[in-house]
């Protein structure tokens, strides 16, 4: 089934990028991340114009983190508080993102920065999970060791003016969350990603969160940065393509529930890990297409 995308101006197969929507909708309710993190790449390896794989890949973020959402309310694992302290920074990471956004891209090099922050991000994140996830399941297969109790960075113990975040069990500085925020929100208007796939270690190892509030309040945070940046895109870049979010909505609203089921039940150490797997081959194939990419995508304007 071919559909039209005006923005992008090319034909795609519908099916196909709803099965792309499931696929990130499932992993949005499993790991607390928007998706978009494999959802951008995927387009761009699709043929997709970068710079409309990342807007339009952010609203459909915004569709995923919804039901997740209201997923993880129903068992009371999103703290609120922490939740908007981390989207007030957020909201002004996107501002600042789409300066950088719309100044990259009057220089023509939007979608080589694209490309290179994914290879960086992912590559680093993935090799840190990856690190952590194996460490974590090596006392379950033969040590015994005590697994460690979780604690927030000294440097975030440092930092002054604590509140009580009585969901996620911390008296910490709302500075450290709003700066988290922060970072992400330029990130989601960069790359069209949630920043989940930060956010989430993040809020374990370094803000020391309690585990079973950590996704609800991920896509908590990301919901509302992500409907900022998709109104951002749609008064300043313009490059976001109605079609193919409406696409990848459906089907990522889908997936999002049996993501959230799947994570219930399965073992966390060995989600973390998949989750690492995932990151690195996307951010290893993104590497390679900075190497060669085909001719068409730089003949198709998002305009």
């Amino acid at each position: 089934m071919d559909v039209y995308l005006p923005i992008a101006n090319l034909s795609v197969n519908g099916l196909l990028i709803v099965a792309l929507g499931v696929l990130t909708g499932i992993l949005s309710g499993l790991f607390g991340v928007g998706g978009g993190f494999l959802t951008t790449p995927l387009l761009i390896f699709y043929g997709i114009p970068p710079t409309v794989a990342a807007a339009s890949a952010a609203t459909q973020v915004t569709g995923a983190s919804v039901s997740g959402v209201l997923a993880h309310r129903r068992r009371d694992g999103v703290d609120y508080r922490m939740g908007l302290t981390m989207v007030g920074g957020g909201i002004i990471g996107a501002l600042v993102g789409a300066l950088l956004f719309r100044f990259f891209q009057a220089i023509g090099q939007i979608d080589v920065v694209i490309s290179i922050l994914y290879v960086i991000m992912l590559g680093t994140i993935g090799t840190l999970m990856m690190r952590e996830a194996i460490e974590a399941i090596r006392p379950i297969e033969g040590k015994s060791s005590a697994p460690r109790k979780r604690r927030h960075h000294p440097i975030v113990a440092a930092l002054p003016m604590r509140w009580r975040f009585y969901g996620s069990g911390l008296y910490i500085s709302p500075l450290a969350p709003a700066i988290l925020g922060f970072l992400v929100g330029i990130l989601t208007m960069l790359m069209g990603v949630g920043g989940g796939f930060i956010l989430v270690p993040a809020m374990l190892y370094i803000l020391g969160m309690s585990a079973n509030v950590v996704v609800g309040t991920s896509l908590f945070q990301i919901l509302f940065v992500t409907m900022v940046t998709t109104m951002m895109h749609a008064l300043t870049t313009k490059a976001i393509d109605l079609v193919l979010a409406g696409l990848l909505l459906l089907g990522s609203v889908m997936g999002a529930q049996f993501g959230t089921q799947i994570a219930l039940k399965a073992r966390p150490e060995i989600l973390r890990l998949v989750l690492a797997g995932i990151v690195l081959l996307v951010a290893i194939r993104m590497a390679a297409g900075l190497g060669y990419r085909p001719e068409e995508i730089y003949t198709v304007s998002p305009l």
